[in-house]
């Protein structure tokens, strides 16, 4: 069922370059739209400031009311790793001020997402007088509505897309709100939480705060992990500022500057400190926090972020890992299930056709699914598919329910905005979505069980409306082909080293044909591969994960489109191959 991909190579400005720079490397940054050596200074003086940031000063208010009066602070996070690294950044913060604060990341089971009502009158009995949500409260109306009626302040900081109304909070920091002329629009919530901390910081000095109280001022560069974790996992785009906060933050963990449990997930893991790069954060780090709150609480990653102590860190990084052994258990179940499905689905429609049968948007959805990973397996599946995808599972287990509420989560591909694909759907066919919310390329939502088949014909019309043929064709964009010369271990290091590479920065990646001299298969899923190039002249160590290819004959040449990495075995430095794409030629 995998889709053919078409493979094309970036477009680079002929007429320029970047002086001072390795050819190759120049090209790079060229195509990823690098116009000038600036650009690539790193350093946090070119951080954007906070000064234009909408709803900053009256945050500022609240927090510096909260800590003069010896008011109670609970922070409201979010069940994913970016939730997790802006409590954790929130709490830190605060501890080293003495202030009385808490946190509370609810069940996501229970609860479901933002500052619900429910979740409210759950906080109610900690008797918070202020209430921080991050990473979430942009869309919580009645939630906000109803900490209003308990005499409760709310300060919102989120970086979600805000709906056409806005919750009556006390004061709101995102940078997408309407208004807010903040540069950095892309900032994650954690990223968002740091600005408005910072800006806490700044009014303190002024009112002599640290003096006065005898502590020592809070130097932010302290938190510069959490933001590079957090940035990564949560896949928002990585403008100039997010490249700065995150490589600041990789610099600080590769000289052991970091919290003790993010060194633990990494030493778990067997990554060398001195070694980590975004893709860590992303592929390492991230999962393991994550799989907390897409199975259990994630209370259990923030605490481990908040670990002081070795001991302790290493011991909730293991509780951590256990759990996402488990979510790979359950993902490899789902995504068995689904192409199951799938192949039964596409007997009556070509996916490819050009036909009104064809399949322009997936919605599937199994009763005993998990909810907790549905947003992986559609990611699996749009990847797979090249399609805008939607997987749903029951939110409450209760087999009796007739109707159940089923919640839905989306992931969207170039040139559909799925949180306004789904604004439309709910403007046309009120009856239909419960609740949604989301960014351009993922979504989440609740609808009922009844209404399955009407969502899916009627998201399906939609994703036909807003796209065409051509945007449904899998299009892989590489740096086009690699200089055997280029293929050596100080031009890969020197890759390496260029980040940080990520999303809408993407990692370099090249394309090729290659005889194949070697092939087997590790743990019948993933190809290795011995290859030559055309010319003969160089053996390359490659390896395909989850292959396709392992359930049919390979051919002795291929077109592959591959990253190139650098092998550290038993102290032994070698290139190899990280395929992401391979073909017959």
């Amino acid at each position: 069922m995998a889709m053919q991909k078409k493979v094309q190579r970036r477009l680079i400005p002929t007429d320029s370059v970047l002086e001072g720079l390795p050819e190759f490397l120049s090209r790079i940054y060229l195509a990823r739209g690098v116009t000038s050596l600036s650009e690539l200074d790193l350093s946090l003086k070119r951080l954007h400031n906070n000064e234009s940031i909408k709803g900053l000063d009256e945050a500022v208010k609240l927090l510096v009311e909260a800590l003069l009066s010896h008011q109670k602070i609970l922070i409201v996070g979010d069940f994913d790793c970016d939730g997790a690294t802006s409590t954790a950044l929130a709490i830190l913060f605060l501890k080293e001020l003495n202030a009385n604060c808490h946190f509370l990341v609810p069940n996501r089971f229970e609860y479901g997402y933002g500052l619900t009502p429910e979740i409210v009158d759950l906080a109610a009995n900690e008797k918070p007088d202020l209430i921080v949500t991050v990473d979430n409260g942009i869309s919580s109306i009645e939630g906000v509505e109803r900490a209003r009626k308990l005499g409760i302040k709310v300060l919102i900081t989120d970086h979600h897309l805000p709906g056409d109304v806005l919750p009556r909070a006390h004061a709101i920091v995102n940078p997408n709100q309407p208004g807010c002329t903040f540069l950095s629009k892309n900032a994650a919530g954690v990223g968002v939480i740091f600005y408005v901390l910072s800006g806490l910081r700044s009014r303190l000095r002024e009112l002599d705060y640290f003096q006065s109280k005898g502590l020592p001022e809070i130097n932010m560069a302290n938190f510069l992990d959490l933001l590079a974790l957090g940035t990564v996992a949560d896949l928002v785009p990585l403008d100039i500022n997010n490249r700065i906060l995150v490589e600041q933050g990789l610099r600080r963990i590769r000289a052991g500057k970091c919290r003790p449990g993010i060194k633990a997930l990494l030493e778990l893991a067997g990554k060398s400190l001195d070694q980590v790069n975004a893709s860590d954060m992303g592929f390492i780090v991230g999962p393991r926090l994550n799989a907390a709150g897409r199975l259990d609480d994630m209370s259990l990653g923030i605490n481990c972020l908040l670990s002081h102590s070795k001991e302790e860190a290493e011991l909730l990084a293991k509780k951590l890992d256990h759990l996402n052994q488990e979510r790979k258990t359950i993902e490899h179940e789902m995504k068995a299930d689904a192409e199951v499905q799938l192949s039964s689905f596409f007997e009556s429609f070509d996916i490819n056709s050009n036909t009104d049968d064809q399949v322009w948007g997936l919605c599937l959805y199994q009763a005993h699914w998990h909810q907790g990973v549905i947003g992986i397996l559609a990611s699996r599946i749009k990847e797979k598919l090249n399609r805008p995808t939607i997987i749903f599972a029951p939110a409450d287990d209760d087999p009796e329910v007739l109707n159940p509420i089923l919640k839905g989560s989306a992931r969207s591909i170039p040139g559909l905005h799925m949180r306004d694909a789904l604004d439309l759907l709910a403007k046309r066919h009120p009856e239909l979505l419960d609740k949604f919310g989301g960014h351009a390329m993922a979504a989440g939502m609740s609808i009922e069980f009844n209404n399955l088949d009407a969502f899916t014909e009627a998201f399906n019309s939609i994703v036909k409306e807003l796209l065409s043929e051509s945007d449904l064709e899998a299009l892989l964009l590489t740096d086009g082909e690699l200089d055997p010369k280029e293929r050596t271990i100080e031009h890969i290091e020197m890759l390496e080293r260029s980040g940080p590479w990520g999303q809408s920065f993407p990692e370099p990646c090249f394309d090729g044909v290659f005889n194949v001299l070697q092939h087997r298969i590790l743990k019948d899923k993933h190809l290795k591969l011995v290859l030559s190039d055309e010319l003969g002249g160089q053996f390359i160590d490659a390896i395909e994960f989850n292959s396709d290819w392992c359930r049919r004959p390979l051919p002795n040449k291929v077109k592959i489109v591959y990253r190139p990495n650098i092998n550290n075995f038993r102290g032994k430095k070698s290139v190899q191959f990280f395929i992401d794409y391979l073909d017959a030629v």
